[in-house]
């Protein structure tokens, strides 16, 4: 199981690239696969080729139009079960033994 946090956005469309990004997250909410957004990119939650699979697509929509992408990546595997999107921020919480800002 891996967690894959990533950012995408096109570099030629001027500074607000909402628009772009928006459809990405219509891809990746359709897509079934356990998601987080966050105000800097994406974490996705599942196997490796799932996850992976779903960049892609937002990949190919994007540069349908877009001349120039940037992308990054970060990939956490882990030998564990699903869940640790919730799994992870319910154990800084245990310890800390209050609930955090999500």
């Amino acid at each position: 199981m891996v967690l894959l946090e990533f950012s995408m956005s096109p570099m030629d469309k001027g500074e607000s690239v909402g628009k772009y990004v928006s459809r990405s997250l219509d891809i990746i909410d359709k897509s079934g696969v356990p998601y987080r957004l966050n105000p800097m990119g994406t974490v996705l939650e599942g196997e490796w080729d799932e996850v992976f699979g779903v960049v892609k697509k937002c990949y190919e929509r994007m540069r349908k139009d877009c001349r120039r992408i940037t992308i990054g990546i970060r990939v956490d595997y882990r030998n564990a079960p699903r869940g640790r999107l919730d799994s992870k921020i319910a154990s800084v919480e245990k310890r800390l033994k209050r609930r955090i800002k999500t």
